[in-house]
Parts: C-alpha cells; structure tokens; sequence
C-alpha cells in the first residue's frame, strides 16, 4: 500500500468490500478472558473529499444476525432478547456527522451509532492505511480504527454474576474496523 501524492487524488466515492473489511468487537468474558466477534453481513460507503476531508462522510448497515463469536450457543444469546434483540432490531448503523484530519494519516470520525433503536454520537480515531490498485485495477483504500463503548449505554444490559465475584461480561466493548474500500467507477 502506498500514500497517494495528496489526498485530493483520494476523492470520490467508495464501497466497502465485505470480504477484506472486518467489523468486529472485543469483551471482557468472566473478567479473565476477551472474547472477539465480528459482524459478516454489512454494506456501507464512503464519500472522501481529498481537498476538505471534514467534508467526507461514510454510512455502514450492519445486520445484526450475522454475528458470529465462533460459537454457535453463544451466538445464538448474543442475538436473543436478553442482547441485540435481532428480530425487533435486525439492523444496526453508523452514520457520520463529523470528520476532523488529526495528523497527517490520522481523522476522528465522528458520527451516530443506533443499537437496539438507541442512537449515541461516539468518535473514533482513524488511520489511513494506503492506497492499492489490486488486481481487477479497482483503486481501494485502506482505514483501521477503534474504539470502546459501554453496551448499557445501548440497552444492552444482561449480565451474570460470578461466584467468585465479578460478572460474566464486561459492559466496556470494543468496536474494531479494519476497513477495504473500492473506488465506485
């Protein structure tokens, strides 16, 4: 991957790739272990303004049955009422309402996180990872970014205590993106 010569070359629009972008999500399981997942059906863009990237914005839908923590039991908890609630709530989306450059390959994305039907405005720092012809001759941009929520912010608020004390889940989440993007024609 490398840096285009100014990021105006950047501009246009772009779609998410599904299969080189992971969207995915760290908790704490019985304070003693991380549990990692990752959402596999989603679709989103993003629109880059090279000369004013404050300009740009990016939508993402993720759907919420496509959560998979390689466990199919929990899997199965994580979509039921006591979690994301899939059949009343079968999307979740983020939608951008602010982008500010902090370095030179570094923005926050500010922007709406809907779960469970609530919405939180929540930041997250970004870097630019490069620019890439693949081997289709698609132009594709690279993106990474994190950053931690509290699921009961979102109604998200099952737990279990341990008999050793402590709880089965953590409310601290972190929400990953490991983002490949196309270049529409």
């Amino acid at each position: 991957m490398t840096a285009p010569a100014k990021y105006s070359d950047l501009t246009g629009t772009y779609t998410l790739d599904p299969a080189h972008t992971r969207i995915g999500f760290v908790a704490r399981h019985a304070m003693v272990t991380k549990v990692r997942g990752s959402f596999n059906e989603f679709e989103g863009s993003v629109q880059v303004d090279g000369d004013s990237p404050e300009k740009s914005g990016a939508t993402v839908t993720i759907k919420t049955h496509s959560i998979d923590t390689r466990n199919a039991d929990r899997d199965g908890h994580l979509r039921s009422n006591d979690f994301l609630q899939m059949d009343e709530y079968p999307e979740i989306t983020f939608a951008t309402t602010g982008i500010e450059q902090t370095g030179d390959d570094s923005f926050d994305v500010t922007g709406d996180l809907t779960i469970k039907g609530v919405t939180k405005n929540l930041t997250i720092p970004f870097s630019y990872e490069g620019t890439a012809q693949d081997p289709f001759g698609n132009t594709r941009v690279g993106f990474e970014g994190s950053t931690v929520i509290n699921r009961k912010d979102f109604g998200i608020t099952w737990n279990a205590t341990l008999e050793t004390g402590g709880v089965l889940v953590s409310d601290k989440v972190t929400l990953e993106f490991e983002v490949s993007a196309i270049k529409n024609a």
